[in-house]
């Protein structure tokens, strides 16, 4: 388990997502009520990247076939039995850092 730095806090605003890097991993960053959450960048129906899909602030629909996410959690809403990997995000003096492995309580 490794960690990454990704980018600046202050380069991902409340209300945006954004894609990054960890090592060698796709992660999707959102900022979510102030809140900056980490996901593996693909959606787990067809692995569609979602760093390219709609987020209202709350929500996160799948650009192919809109799939719909809760973005504090990476749970399903519809369909409500999916689930996105989860990754630990931390920010060290306004450095957002990723860890590359999924975290435990998603695996």
């Amino acid at each position: 388990m490794t960690w990454h730095p990704v980018i600046q806090e202050d380069d991902l605003w409340e209300g945006e997502l954004r894609g990054v890097t960890a090592g060698t991993v796709k992660i999707m960053l959102v900022n979510a009520g102030g809140r900056i959450r980490a996901f593996r960048d693909e959606c787990p129906h067809k692995g569609t990247p979602l760093s390219d899909a709609d987020f209202d602030g709350s929500t996160i629909v799948c650009p192919t076939h809109n799939w719909e996410f809760d973005a504090c959690t990476g749970c399903g809403i519809n369909p409500g039995d999916s689930q996105l990997i989860v990754h630990e995000v931390r920010v060290e003096g306004g450095t957002v850092v990723v860890c590359d492995k999924p975290s435990p309580a998603a695996a």
